[in-house]
């Protein structure tokens, strides 16, 4: 029985002469435009981000709120030090995701209904889930 390439099996690698080895990151390029699925790195990458559905306050949780807000609208002290957790809504996506400021309580715009803090943040006041009033942040 003849086995296949036993002629050519023990051969030494063929080299150029005349041209210089690729080098490898020059040799995987070269399989680039035949990527299948254009796109799909994309598209993953959108599925990736953590998204969440923005929550119904309980009416206990809302009167919370409330009190601290009217808290610190009275309140003449400066650099009230508060931690407020708000969702922030996704631009792409359906939801979006509940983050944790904490920092000085600048004012309280009633009129648009926006809490400000010290740097500049804007909070609404219909996408803050807990406000606390804290003097070890």
């Amino acid at each position: 029985m003849i086995k296949k390439y036993e002629d050519i099996i023990n051969l030494p690698h063929h080299t150029s002469k005349k041209h210089k080895p690729m080098p490898i990151i020059n040799r995987a390029a070269q399989f680039c435009p035949f990527m299948a699925l254009t796109g799909y790195d994309a598209a993953i990458k959108y599925t990736e981000l953590y998204t969440e559905e923005k929550v119904m306050l309980s009416d206990d949780t809302i009167n919370n709120i409330n009190r601290c807000l009217s808290t610190l609208e009275q309140s003449s002290e400066k650099n009230i030090k508060i931690r407020v957790t708000y969702f922030i809504k996704h631009t792409k996506k359906e939801g979006g995701v509940y983050v944790e400021k904490a920092g000085y309580f600048q004012k309280i715009d009633a009129y648009e209904s926006i809490l400000y803090f010290s740097d500049g943040t804007k909070i609404p006041f219909c996408d803050i889930k807990e406000i606390k009033i804290d003097s070890s942040i």
